[in-house]
């Protein structure tokens, strides 16, 4: 699974000019999912965004997470965080998984992140056409690889 991660003032998705989801402070978290990843990943990653400590403390020293500061996840799915550009100019997106492998995990992980939140994570729909609305704070922003825990 690989993940982007923004600290956002605020962010939202709608799908046919409708919100399926909205935050205020917290984290704008893609989600991109291949073949080869599994629930093991999904609650590895799950438990590591929830802990990351990107948000400030009070000596402005990014100390605190989602948690801490009482923020908000929202998710959003992107099969193109898979994108091949090795060659030419078009992406190939051949390891991005086919939604009958990627939306039970992408659930599964959207799951994990409630449960480690310990509150409802509301999200874009997997699939769908999705217009994105963010203001990210920072900026920060972190790509996390569950194929390369470095």
């Amino acid at each position: 699974m690989r993940a982007v991660i923004q600290r956002v003032s605020h962010a939202s998705v709608k799908v046919d000019d409708e919100y399926t989801g909205q935050i205020g402070l917290g984290l704008l978290v893609f989600v991109g999912i291949e073949d080869a990843d599994n629930a093991e990943d999904a609650a590895w990653l799950s438990s590591k965004i929830v802990q990351l400590r990107i948000f400030n403390d009070l000596e402005g020293v990014m100390n605190r997470s989602v948690c801490d500061v009482g923020g908000d996840i929202l998710l959003v799915s992107q099969f193109t965080l898979h994108a091949a550009t090795k060659k030419g100019n078009r992406p190939s997106y051949i390891r991005a998984s086919k939604p009958d492998v990627a939306v039970p995990l992408y659930e599964l992980f959207k799951s994990h992140l409630a449960n480690d939140l310990g509150k409802p994570v509301p999200s874009g729909i997997f699939g769908a056409d999705m217009k994105v609305k963010l203001l990210n704070d920072g900026p920060v922003t972190i790509i996390i690889d569950t194929k390369n825990k470095e």
